[in-house]
């Protein structure tokens, strides 16, 4: 479903109405890369759930044990930069984390979270909010609420949305009956 803006809403975003729920955050900062997500010797593992025990391990090691269904990532610049092994979101994924806001993601985590179904938002003013705050997100007016502030959010395409919703590309893909055109 899109609004009249073209922003796509979402189940992350119910009806941006007041029974949207806050999610707590987690704050990082710029360049947490795919190995802080995910550290390297845990690659033999793909399954998300036995990833999320190992996420942060070595960065922040409570995150794992402390991380609640619907908590949300908030991190600086280039968030999730490294290599391009899918496993940094899946790790997420098993966490919990349905949401990362950044102020810039790596190009290869922004496509590989959409992928996996992990909605990646970029907030130019991420920065500005604090660890722990609770957040509201509401994706179809553009902007999350922290500590009483609005942050203005970029717009997540339609497509993007439904790949999200879908749970992902590969669950997306199956639901495809009808290739949609993307040229006029």
């Amino acid at each position: 479903m899109t609004d009249t803006r073209g922003v796509a809403e979402s189940r992350l975003d119910p009806d941006s109405g007041a029974d949207a729920r806050p999610m707590r955050v987690w704050k990082f900062g710029d360049d947490i890369d795919t190995d802080a997500i995910i550290p390297g010797r845990f690659l033999t593992l793909n399954n998300p759930d036995e990833l999320a025990k190992h996420a942060f391990e070595g960065t922040r090691d409570e995150f794992a044990g402390r991380v609640q269904e619907g908590d949300m990532i908030v991190a600086g610049k280039n968030f999730g930069c490294g290599s391009s092994r899918e496993h940094a979101p899946l790790a997420l994924i098993g966490a919990g984390i349905r949401v990362v806001v950044a102020e810039t993601f790596a190009r290869i985590f922004f496509r590989n979270a959409i992928n996996v179904g992990l909605l990646p938002v970029v907030c130019p003013e991420a920065d500005a909010i604090a660890d722990g705050a609770e957040v509201t997100l509401r994706l179809s007016e553009g902007y999350l609420e922290a500590g009483g502030k609005r942050f203005p959010i970029k717009p997540v395409p339609a497509f993007m949305q439904r790949i999200i919703d879908a749970g992902g590309l590969v669950p997306y893909a199956r639901d495809i009956t009808e290739v949609p055109l993307c040229t006029k």
